[in-house]
């Protein structure tokens, strides 16, 4: 049975802030020296899976940098195996940036269509999960089914995020609606779908000729086929997490610190593979501190981190106190810096004497209330901000603002710092 993978990876992560606004959502740093992307990609080689092909679109030169040729997952193989990336581009037939998630598939139709694949495997490379994807596979072939997909469980309150499901008692999907505001069901798509190879390929042809169509899967591919075609669900009970907003991506990376998270990434038989950066192992300064936190290779510690994750390369300085907060790649934390509830991207530089985050004001983010308003302060790549300065909770501090596009010392929470132009 010949299996090609598609990731999707080509999603902006708007909800993730400034986060998403340099990198595809897939290439956001997790759980210190991960990216999101590892998992969809670990998940398949751990199911035998290696001809797998990644679609990018949106700031895709991160996450293309961090795939390569594929090694860290043994994806460096001779073709039709190993990893491709495939990009939107212009062709004969008017081929221009992806509308949707079926448009994506559509633009890459004829490498499809001339596969000797009998089935498609269809991942979204933008959620944190383990998942042996064969007896999804299995199930799928044994059901006779055109269309499967992985399904899970969520909060009542959750609906609207997703695609919402509801199944017979031979678990064939009877009714798909895409975000309701309300449902009875709380059976969601987990963007995980598996087609027969060439039915994928008749309703693709046959959406693209629709004018009146998104040509999103769960818009439009998704709901058409529940009405007309066999559609089954394969009920998943194991650990997926969607980290597609600020408070989702801060407590799913902290709730790996728990004695025991339900996300074990030191097992070893499912082992999540990354490319890792070639930094020296940790260092600790004689009055370093350190409770219940990830610490990556490459950093040190001259101060204290509490419940923290810090990703290669961090240095905290003397006196410096972290706290319940996200650090990514080579940041700097000043002497004296107090740090809490931040989440700082990669090569930021924070002063001496610093108070970033804390305190009681839980005023939303001014121009992004929708995204920052669970007291989360967030600092763009490489951002610099000056000794002594004080910003609130819900700030939002832009990537490259200097110390000169700062007209005070004290930014209020809920304020949002932007570089000069």
């Amino acid at each position: 049975m010949g299996v090609q993978t598609l990731i999707l990876a080509g999603g902006e992560g708007s909800r993730l802030s400034i986060l998403g606004e340099q990198r595809a959502k897939p290439a956001v740093p997790f759980a210190g020296k991960y990216r999101i992307i590892d998992f969809a990609l670990s998940n398949c080689v751990n199911s035998d899976l290696f001809r797998i092909a990644v679609l990018t679109q949106y700031r895709p030169h991160s996450l293309m940098e961090h795939i390569g040729i594929g090694e860290p997952w043994d994806l460096d193989r001779r073709r039709p195996d190993g990893v491709q990336i495939w990009q939107p581009y212009r062709g004969r037939n008017a081929q221009d940036w992806y509308r949707g998630t079926a448009d994506a598939l559509y633009q890459n139709i004829s490498f499809l269509d001339n596969s000797p694949n009998d089935l498609i495997l269809v991942l979204s490379g933008d959620h944190i999960y383990k998942m042996d994807y064969r007896p999804l596979l299995q199930q799928h072939s044994d059901s006779g089914a055109e269309l499967t997909v992985a399904v899970m469980h969520v909060k009542p309150e959750e609906v609207n995020r997703f695609g919402i499901m509801s199944v017979n008692d031979e678990g064939r999907i009877t009714e798909f609606r895409e975000k309701p505001e309300q449902s009875e069901s709380t059976l969601a798509s987990m963007g995980i779908y598996v087609f027969t190879s060439d039915f994928l390929v008749r309703r693709l042809e046959e959406d693209a000729a629709d004018s009146n169509s998104a040509h999103d899967f769960g818009k439009n591919i998704i709901p058409a086929m529940v009405e007309h075609d066999r559609v089954f669900a394969y009920p998943f009970e194991g650990y997926w997490v969607d980290v597609g907003t600020i408070p989702a991506y801060w407590e799913t990376n902290l709730e790996l610190l728990q004695s025991q998270p339900a996300l074990d990434l030191h097992a070893t038989d499912w082992v999540i593979h990354t490319r890792s950066e070639e930094r020296p192992s940790v260092k600790f300064g004689a009055k370093a501190e350190v409770q219940h936190s990830l610490i990556s290779n490459g950093c040190i510690i001259h101060g204290t981190v509490i419940n923290s994750i810090l990703s290669p390369g961090v240095i905290v300085a003397r006196g410096a106190v972290v706290r319940d907060s996200i650090i990514m790649n080579a940041t700097r934390i000043g002497e004296d810096a107090q740090i809490e509830a931040v989440i700082a991207d990669k090569e930021v530089a924070i002063g001496a004497g610093s108070r970033i985050g804390g305190g009681d004001d839980m005023t939303p983010n001014k121009s992004e209330p929708r995204n920052i308003s669970d007291g989360i302060t967030v600092i763009g790549k490489g951002a610099e901000l000056p000794a002594k300065v004080m910003i609130g909770r819900n700030c939002r501090i832009d990537s490259g603002v200097r110390p000169s596009d700062l007209n005070q010392l004290e930014i209020k929470s809920g304020e949002t710092i932007s570089p000069r132009m």
